[in-house]
């Protein structure tokens, strides 16, 4: 499953990453979101849903 963050709609909110810390951290430079892994397997993959699904700019991908 391939997790993605557009950082041009990321308005760094943080609500991914306190939804999901597993899959989500922050830049200390702007607070904008990254994927730890662009490629999550099944063990993660419901939080990395959920992480997006939290996203109130919905700038998570999950595919």
């Amino acid at each position: 499953m391939r997790v993605q963050v557009d950082a041009g709609q990321c308005q760094g909110h943080g609500l991914c990453q306190m939804t999901s810390p597993e899959v989500f951290a922050l830049r200390d430079e702007d607070g904008h979101a990254y994927p730890l892994h662009e490629e999550v397997g099944s063990d993660l993959a419901e939080a990395a849903r959920s992480g997006a699904d939290a996203c109130p700019e919905r700038a998570i991908s999950v595919e």
